[in-house]
C-alpha cells in the first residue's frame, strides 16, 4: 500500500511538471515566437530544472505538440460547454462557435504558434494537426445529427463534411491571423455558422 501511495503522488508530481512546462511553453512562444524559443526559456518560465523537461518531453518539438493537443482540447472542452440541448442545432452551432472564436482571440500570440508553427513540424505536426481536427469535426457532426433524424448513410455523409466545414473554419481563422485580426475574430461567428448550416443542413 505504501508503495502505491509512493507511485501515485510520484505521477502526480510528473503531471504537475508536465503542466508547468505546457505553460511555460506558451508564456515564451507568446513572447518570443516558437522559432527563438529555446529549451532554457521553457524550463526559466515554468521555474524547473533542464533534467525535468527531458524527463517529461525528448524535444522542444514534443512540448509544442503536447501544447498544442492541451489548447485544442481546451477549445473542445469550450464548444462542449456552450452547446445547449434546450436549444435547435442551428442555434446550438452559432452559440458554441462564438465561444470557441472568443476563446482562440484571448491569446493573439499563442494561437500564431498554434495556428502557423505546428505545420513547420512537417509529418508530425500535420498529423497532430489532423487528428485534432477529426475531434472537433466528430462533435460538429454529433451536434447535427443529434438535431434530425438520419440514417447511417446520412451520418457517413455528414462525418465527411463536418471535416470539410472544419477545414473552411481554420482557414478564415488562418487568414485572421495572417492579416494580424486576432483580436476580431468573434466577427466570424456569422460566417462560420452559416458555413455549417450551408453544408450540414443540406438535404441529403
Amino acid at each position: 500500500m505504501y508503495s502505491e501511495d509512493i507511485s501515485a503522488a510520484g505521477m502526480e508530481a510528473a503531471r504537475a511538471y508536465r503542466s508547468r512546462l505546457l505553460e511555460g511553453m506558451a508564456h515564451s512562444v507568446a513572447l518570443k515566437g516558437y522559432a527563438d524559443t529555446t529549451v532554457a526559456d521553457i524550463v526559466r518560465e515554468a521555474g524547473v530544472s533542464k533534467r525535468t523537461f527531458y524527463e517529461c518531453f525528448a524535444t522542444k518539438k514534443d512540448c509544442l505538440i503536447a501544447l498544442y493537443v492541451a489548447a485544442s482540447h481546451g477549445g473542445l472542452k469550450v464548444l462542449k460547454g456552450a452547446i445547449d440541448p434546450g436549444r435547435d442545432w442551428k442555434t446550438q452551432v452559432e452559440h458554441a462557435m462564438g465561444a470557441y472564436l472568443g476563446c482562440l482571440s484571448s491569446n493573439p500570440a499563442l494561437l500564431r504558434t498554434l495556428f502557423i508553427d505546428i505545420l513547420s513540424l512537417g509529418a508530425e505536426g500535420l498529423q497532430v494537426r489532423r487528428q485534432m481536427n477529426q475531434e472537433m469535426a466528430d462533435f460538429v457532426a454529433q451536434v447535427v445529427s443529434a438535431g434530425h433524424a438520419h440514417t447511417p448513410q446520412d451520418d457517413a455523409l455528414t462525418a465527411i463534411l463536418a471535416m470539410a466545414v472544419i477545414g473552411g473554419i481554420n482557414e478564415l481563422v488562418l487568414q485572421a491571423i495572417e492579416n494580424n485580426r486576432t483580436a476580431d475574430l468573434q466577427s466570424l461567428t456569422c460566417p462560420c455558422s452559416a458555413l455549417v448550416r450551408a453544408v450540414l443542413a443540406a438535404p441529403r
